[in-house]
């Protein structure tokens, strides 16, 4: 069965648009604040928060290339999935939905606590519920891109 996107193509356009994607969620999500605010903030994932707010243009787009490449890992681990098991490419809807979960579940409670940003385990409240309402929309855009040719 032949792919619509190529590996590659799947992989980096994918987890790259899926990355853009979240951005615009992160922003909407915390009241439409700026987008390169956003970027800041994931930027400060790296270099602490005190330098990301003391940051300009230079740490968004530090940020911004961030989550692009976050986003690609993500939709490489996704792909590799898909070529072991293939139905993931048939049933790409569901499936995307379902691997927003994971994802979900990675990037709050393992990947922000252990960076530079710290605060911890938190609750799940509306806010992450939001988030994980984000993390389904990354997972389809993901899984799209992956999709099998009809």
């Amino acid at each position: 069965m032949k792919m619509r996107h190529s590996f590659m193509t799947a992989v980096v356009v994918g987890g790259a648009i899926a990355g853009i994607v979240d951005i615009g969620a992160a922003s909407a999500i915390n009241g439409f604040i700026d987008p390169l605010r956003i970027c800041r903030v994931i930027a400060a994932g790296l270099i602490g928060l005190k330098a990301a707010r003391a940051g300009g243009l230079e740490t968004a787009a530090l940020g911004a290339a961030l989550q692009a490449g976050m986003g690609i890992l993500i939709a490489l681990i996704y792909n590799i999935g898909a070529a072991v098991l293939p139905m993931l490419r048939r049933h790409w809807l569901p499936a995307g939905l379902a691997f927003g979960i994971p994802v979900f579940i990675v990037m709050t409670y393992i990947v922000v606590p252990l960076s530079a940003v710290g605060g911890g385990m938190p609750a799940f409240t509306a806010v992450q519920a939001m988030n994980l309402v984000a993390m389904l929309v990354f997972g389809v855009i993901i899984a799209w891109f992956g999709r099998a040719k009809a």
